[in-house]
């Protein structure tokens, strides 16, 4: 490779990292974008796209099984087969990472391969080459899976796994507990139970999926149980043993002590971000006291001038989109284009298991904790005409509307399809549009959407359809 010289240098090619570097070079800047493995990161290789087509293989086969019948479709006997769907999740990942290579190509960003370090504010080792950057440096290293070695829970890789050895295995585990209950472990527990394993599912905090609204934890947890799932919440793994075929977990539920016995455990408690060995220390680069880089919030510049931080190591919340927010946001700061703050409070957040959950904006918790005064409007999809038609009447749309001038505040909607409708909900607020300009707009019959209307509706007690 030897010495090269680029107006951007960017560290890590995952959702936060490519994206940056295609913008950079639409604004006309010379671009070299170093990864040490596949292009597209975390999220394309061992994250989100691979789960969500095993999701949909998960999905299914529950349709296949439990409505095959009465859809008027006769089948044999159904038959799975991890392994299968398990190749083929990885072919659509390989996919998508050969199109995140493509697209360096045509924008005409050069890919380094290795691993890149911070020599200077201005440059950065790659091996035994050096790369200077005349503009920037942006730092993309994301995240990545942990355990909990003080109670015994070191990953192994065979009994004790995280999200990407589960993303490779042959063959479902007959018996799996999954430590961790929010997105990444309600989507594992979904894919797995699908396929026929026997799943416990851990979570420390009151309630799965503890950072949505109560009301969609609820209907996911009664959801989950009612297809089997072992879902204990408010609990806390206090020892593990860890043998060659299984691992018994000792958990704390409220003073009492109890044991399960998995074959494996999926470690789905949180990720720890990629700051450590890049030399963030050695230039001065400042971390804030959880751990995440420290970045100014309107230009996502570090504590040092000319080096910038996007994605996971930037801070919460550690979704894909938001990285990719980041990325082309930090790419206009550096071309010298005038640029409006990113609103973080806008992020849509979602769980692709079955039914899925989507939000924006504030719980009601959140809004009574702040004092809000608010109204809530709320329409079930039992209720919704095309929901019935395709049995999937689980959920509801919920709008958490201000009481004296009717802006969204937060939005909920748990749905079969929740994570398409909840870009209507982030546009509205994205606009600050009002509950009642949302009823203005006409929804076509039948659909899903049609709920969104009704909820907005009914936070005006005007809801037509209940």
């Amino acid at each position: 490779m030897a010495n090269q010289s680029f107006d951007v240098i960017i560290i890590g090619g995952g959702p936060a990292g490519y994206p940056c570097a295609i913008r950079s070079a639409q604004l006309g800047l010379s671009v070299g974008l170093v990864e040490r493995d596949k292009m597209g990161g975390v999220c394309v290789n061992i994250g989100c796209i691979p789960t969500k087509a095993l999701l949909y293989s998960a999905s299914t086969a529950n349709t296949i099984r439990k409505q095959a019948k009465d859809l008027g479709i006769e089948v044999g006997e159904v038959k799975l087969d991890f392994g299968v769907a398990m190749r083929r999740s990885r072919k659509v990942a390989d996919q998508n990472s050969k199109g995140a290579d493509f697209l360096m190509k045509k924008n005409k960003v050069t890919v380094i391969k290795g691993t890149g370090v911070l020599a200077s504010a201005t440059t950065v080792q790659v091996g035994p080459d050096t790369l200077t950057a005349k503009r920037a440096i942006v730092i993309a290293t994301g995240s990545r899976t942990k355990g909990i070695p003080q109670v015994g829970l070191a990953v192994n890789k065979t009994t004790v796994i995280t999200s990407d050895e589960a993303l490779f295995l042959e063959h479902a585990p007959k018996t799996l507990a999954i430590v961790g209950a929010g997105a990444v472990g309600s989507e594992f527990a979904d894919i797995f139970s699908s396929f026929g394993s026997q799943v416990t599912l851990i979570e420390a905090l009151p309630r799965i999926l503890p950072v949505e609204d109560v009301e969609s934890s609820d209907v996911i947890a009664k959801s989950f149980k009612k297809r089997g799932i072992n879902v204990l919440a408010g609990v806390k793994v206090v020892k593990a043993d860890v043998k060659a075929n299984e691992v018994t977990l000792q958990l704390e539920v409220g003073g009492k002590t109890e044991t399960v016995t998995a074959e494996k455990v999926l470690m789905a408690a949180g990720r720890a971000v990629n700051t450590e060995n890049i030399g963030l220390e050695k230039v001065g680069v400042k971390l804030t006291d959880r751990g995440f880089i420290q970045v100014d919030p309107v230009t996502l510049q570090t504590t040092v001038k000319g080096v910038y931080a996007v994605g996971d190591v930037a801070g919460a919340p550690m979704l894909a989109h938001k990285g990719t927010r980041e990325g082309e946001h930090a790419a206009e700061v550096i071309a010298g284009h005038t640029v409006k703050g990113i609103d973080y409070t806008n992020v849509p957040s979602v769980t692709y298991c079955h039914p899925e959950v989507a939000s924006v904006g504030l719980t009601e918790e959140q809004a009574k904790t702040k004092g809000m005064e608010y109204v809530v409007g709320k329409f079930p999809f039992s209720a919704n005409g095309r929901a019935r038609a395709t049995d999937e009447t689980e959920g509801f749309v919920k709008i958490i509307r201000g009481k004296k001038y009717g802006e969204i505040i937060g939005a909920h909607i748990v749905s079969g399809h929740a994570s398409e409708m909840i870009g209507e909900l982030v546009m509205a607020r994205t606009n600050e549009y009002t509950v009642e300009e949302i009823d203005l707009a006409i929804h076509a019959h039948p659909t899903l959407s049609e709920a969104i209307g009704q909820a907005a509706l009914d936070s005006m007690g005007r809801a037509i359809d209940m």
